[in-house]
């Protein structure tokens, strides 16, 4: 679906109520209160109304659309903009396409990236690829960081964790600690994982002893010595996620706050791994009818 396809079929609030319905309730109705079946009212606004607990609720009721004074026309324009971007989609480009204020295209950004947090993910098995990456700006003159890279840097901490021609995660990390890297394995790594790689960074075995893999489950690139690809072993899959990233925050975001980068890259791993997914757009939808409500408050606390 392209933005010509959302503007013909969504063109109306009462078509984008209709869908968000469709998604929320596959199987018919029922109250947000006491989860019995409900009806729907003859209103103009699309409510539905439960008559074993006296409730009345619309669609976007306890979701990412509560209380929201946005048509949702905008809304869905700017939910298939930000998932079907391939290096994302900035506030200031939202404002200019949409016609909105700056502060209300952030503030919409964020909620559409709330709703691609994933609560439960499924553990990764077969090969795994586990590697870090820094963002973030330079070191100024007279820093004793200045001209630095990579390890050692102000910068923030990313790490990845790959399946070869599977799943991505990423997480903002506080450093790169062998428990801190084993905690990341442990929670998204099965343990009848068959292999994973890494470079040859000295927190890197003590990591796979403290999160349980053995040895022979663990395999190295020397990339200290300049060897990137031996045979099977490489870690060049998470790093072509890591360039994407870097892609989108050069080109698109140019900045980001330490605060929200765990919200940029759940958006950039919710993204990628569906990447060939036709019904983008309306898997998205459906996380957002499903989501729980950010409000300002919360995001700017």
């Amino acid at each position: 679906m392209n933005l010509a396809d959302v503007v013909n079929r969504f063109s109306t609030e009462d078509k984008c109520r209709e869908l968000l319905g469709r998604l929320r309730w596959p199987e018919g109705v029922f109250c947000l209160r006491c989860k019995q079946p409900a009806v729907e009212l003859e209103t103009e606004k699309q409510l539905y109304y439960c008559k074993d607990c006296d409730y009345q609720f619309s669609a976007t009721a306890g979701t990412v659309f509560n209380d929201s004074h946005l048509p949702l026309t905008k809304w869905f324009m700017a939910t298939l903009l930000l998932c079907e971007a391939k290096k994302g989609m900035s506030a200031c480009q939202i404002q200019r396409t949409l016609g909105t204020s700056y502060k209300t295209a952030w503030y919409l950004c964020h909620r559409i990236r709330s709703a691609m947090v994933e609560s439960q993910k499924p553990m990764l098995d077969g090969k795994i690829e586990v590697d870090e990456t820094y963002v973030g700006g330079k070191a100024k003159p007279g820093s004793k960081k200045y001209g630095l890279t990579g390890r050692g840097t102000e910068k923030e901490i990313v790490i990845g964790i790959r399946k070869r021609n599977g799943e991505l995660r990423m997480f903002h990390a506080a450093d790169v600690k062998a428990g801190t890297i084993a905690q990341f394995i442990r929670d998204n790594v099965s343990k009848d994982v068959d292999v994973i790689f890494t470079d040859d960074f000295a927190s890197c075995p003590f990591a796979m002893e403290r999160a349980g893999v053995p040895r022979t489950r663990h395999k190295t690139i020397k990339h200290s010595s300049h060897v990137y690809v031996m045979g099977d072993i490489h870690t060049n899959t998470v790093e072509s996620a890591f360039s994407l990233l870097k892609r989108g925050i050069m080109g698109t975001w140019h900045k980001i706050s330490a605060k929200h980068l765990a919200a940029y890259l759940e958006e950039m791993t919710f993204r990628f791994n569906r990447r060939k997914n036709s019904d983008l757009f309306l898997d998205t939808l459906r996380h957002m009818v499903t989501a729980s409500v950010l409000t300002y408050e919360k995001l700017t606390a």
